[in-house]
């Protein structure tokens, strides 16, 4: 009998979570980074079903969350943007990720080509798993998204950052797209962040082991 209260406790405090995942989020004291700069621009790409994974996920997630360490890195990035280019703005696509959302990714992509843009949450998880990790692009004064030679979620040789030299001599991305992922990756890096070598689009404040060792797992 206890095992079963126990059970029915823990469904209904995931059921409820799951409803407002943003209160959630609120409670482990990581940050809405729009609240600390409204000029950031924010579309979450998997709250809706228009990503690789073909489906939402994000249930309950309407705000870009950072660990506070984080947000003060990515804001520092976004006035260097904003001091060079002074109509431009930085467009998130995703954020803070509960380990629960990470499990669901996992369950989708297992077994397929794409187990390699996942990390498994048996693992660990990656830095989005800790608020510790951004996806973003650089938009315009229109707001339209400057041309980085692939979409978000693109993964391909194309969208890879280790040799974008050989990308731009072979015809496969643009002058224009190089200096754009050049300057997005410049602004972060000075900001304190890391890039990778798979995805133009993705930034770490810190390194797994890092991570790891100083910061709670969002569960």
């Amino acid at each position: 009998m206890k095992h079963l209260i126990l059970f029915v406790i823990l469904l209904f405090s995931s059921f409820c979570r799951g409803q407002d995942l943003d209160a959630y989020m609120a409670g482990r004291k990581l940050v809405d980074v729009t609240s600390m700069d409204t000029t950031l621009r924010v579309q979450l790409v998997y709250a809706s079903p228009n990503n690789f994974l073909g489906k939402a996920v994000y249930s309950g997630i309407t705000r870009a969350w950072l660990h506070p360490d984080a947000a003060h890195k990515l804001l520092a990035a976004h006035r260097l943007l904003k001091k060079e280019h002074p109509g431009w703005r930085f467009l998130i696509y995703d954020a803070a990720r509960p380990m629960s959302v990470q499990q669901k990714m996992w369950a989708i992509v297992r077994g397929t080509d794409k187990t390699n843009y996942v990390s498994n949450p048996a693992n660990g998880g990656g830095l989005h798993n800790y608020g510790l990790a951004v996806d973003l692009t650089i938009i315009d004064e229109k707001g339209e998204p400057l041309p980085m030679g692939t979409p978000f979620d693109f993964f391909g040789e194309e969208a890879h950052t280790t040799n974008e030299e050989v990308l731009l001599d072979n015809g496969r991305i643009t002058r224009p797209e190089f200096e754009n992922r050049r300057l997005l990756r410049r602004l972060m890096k000075q900001a304190g962040f890391r890039s990778i070598p798979y995805e133009w689009w993705h930034f770490n404040a810190c390194t797994r082991a890092e991570a790891r060792q100083n910061y709670p797992v969002i569960d």
